[in-house]
């Protein structure tokens, strides 16, 4: 990790592994958890593989959808890593996305509690790294990470 341009959070989640990456990989479980409630996501794209799209789109007021988020995943290694970025849309074009372009590292291993759940959030430059913190990035990240936990720990997202 790069202090002058990264963010992480780490996490035990009470939950197995299988269940934590269910909820990233499941369209609907995602939904549930991805972004601060009681914002609503609707997931468009996700199509967890190398090269595959991430879209998603929300609502503060339960009807009209905007865009949140176009990204591309970069690395899938199933119920251990998955990396994204929005440095480039689904459709596999540059892109400069606000609020800051980055790229998302989401690792998850085995605990003896749960998983270990960590985020590495990598910016290109201390300007970016510096806005994405100024902006909530351990209020926003750390809300959906607990909305996370909350869904893995209560066991609605059915192993498998």
């Amino acid at each position: 990790m790069n202090l002058e341009l990264d963010l992480s959070i780490e996490r035990v989640i009470r939950a197995p592994r299988a269940a934590v990456w269910k909820a990233w990989t499941d369209p609907a479980s995602l939904e549930r958890w991805w972004l601060p409630a009681p914002t609503l996501c609707r997931v468009d794209r996700l199509e967890v593989r190398p090269g595959g799209a991430f879209v998603t789109r929300l609502s503060d007021d339960s009807t009209e959808f905007t865009p949140h988020l176009d990204a591309c995943f970069l690395v899938v290694d199933e119920l251990e890593r998955i990396v994204f970025t929005n440095a480039i849309d689904s459709a596999w074009r540059p892109a400069t996305p606000a609020p800051v372009p980055m790229t998302a590292e989401i690792t998850f291993r085995d605990h003896p509690s749960g998983t270990d759940y960590r985020i590495l959030v990598r910016h290109g430059d201390p300007a970016a790294r510096a806005r994405h913190q100024e902006l909530g990035f351990l209020e926003g990240w750390g809300t959906v990470t607990e909305q996370l936990a909350q869904l893995a720990e209560s066991g609605t997202t059915q192993e498998g």
